[in-house]
């Protein structure tokens, strides 16, 4: 149903690689968001929340050095321990604070500047402008649904996203203390979709500004399009709730391997949530952003 549709919504989705560090440890947790672009001059659109993380993630490394900077100084006596665990406390570093985060824009354009961005000021939304280009390394662009009265209950539609983080291209620098890209091993994740029935409309003071999902959105795809079998984009992934639906089993025996066990099990349904195509399309306005109709 959505084979096409894939295939071109592809061609303008890329993702936002993450590496991130935890204090005390030297192992590095890859993570990824997503974006897509609206139209061939390097505006895309994505999640408020993933484009605070990258601009605050600055304060991350900052404490850090800082921290180090104080660290380095102190004589490895017997008073070392003492110290370190007082700048611990002075620079609020625990097991597991986040001390490092690194990101990079996976094939989106030649080189940059730096970015452009505009938050929107209630809803999960966000405008990323790259800056200073020479070549765009994606293809085509969002066409945006143009009638959103044709959205229906019911209707079938699909997410795009990458919520694998299968990218290895990067390592712990232990001369420098510091966690850095690499040009070794692999630096892509496959893209994943996921289908869902639209089951409500999310609204917030009687104005609708987003769609509920039967299926989640998943980690990862966040700032994901959403759209129909030809490729028309409805929305944008932003997050999954989770609703407990009542069908509990609370040490209820059954047998496992022929063997009688008492298990207990609490059941939720995980409900995937999209900004709403009028919300975006009025942004994009707002910031006087050219985008694309059906």
């Amino acid at each position: 149903m959505f084979k096409d549709s894939i295939g071109i919504v592809a061609n303008f989705t890329r993702p936002v690689h993450t590496i991130l560090r935890t204090y005390g440890g030297k192992q590095i947790i890859p993570g990824a968001a997503t974006l897509f672009f609206v139209n061939e001059e390097g505006y895309a659109i994505t999640c408020k929340h993933v484009v605070q993380y990258l601009v605050n993630a600055q304060q991350f490394s900052d404490n850090f050095n800082s921290f180090k900077n104080e660290r380095d100084k102190l004589t490895k006596d017997g008073k070392f321990s003492h110290l370190l665990k007082g700048l611990e406390m002075k620079y609020h570093l625990k097991s597991e604070s986040e001390i490092q985060f690194k990101s990079t824009f996976v094939d989106c354009v030649d080189s940059l500047s730096g970015f452009t961005l505009h938050l929107h000021p209630t809803v999960d939304l966000a405008i990323i402008k790259f800056n200073d280009y020479n070549k765009l390394l994606y293809e085509g662009h969002a066409i945006f649904k143009k009638d959103s009265s044709q959205i229906k209950q019911g209707e079938f539609l699909c997410r795009l996203g990458f919520p694998f983080p299968e990218f290895n291209n990067f390592k712990y620098n232990e001369t420098v203390d510091d966690i850095e890209w690499t040009d070794s091993g692999a630096s892509q994740s496959p893209i994943f979709p996921i289908e869902g029935m639209l089951t409500r409309f999310l609204a917030d003071n009687n104005q609708i500004f987003g769609i509920e999902m039967s299926t989640p959105g998943l980690k990862g795809q966040s700032g994901g399009p959403l759209f129909n079998s030809s490729g028309i984009v409805y929305g944008m992934q932003f997050s999954t709730k989770h609703l407990h639906l009542g069908f509990d089993l609370v040490e209820t025996e059954i047998i496992h391997e022929n063997k009688l066990k008492k298990v207990t099990d609490y059941s939720f349904i995980h409900l995937g949530q999209c900004i709403h195509v009028d919300v975006i399309k009025a942004f994009l306005r707002e910031k006087q952003v050219k985008f694309y109709e059906e």
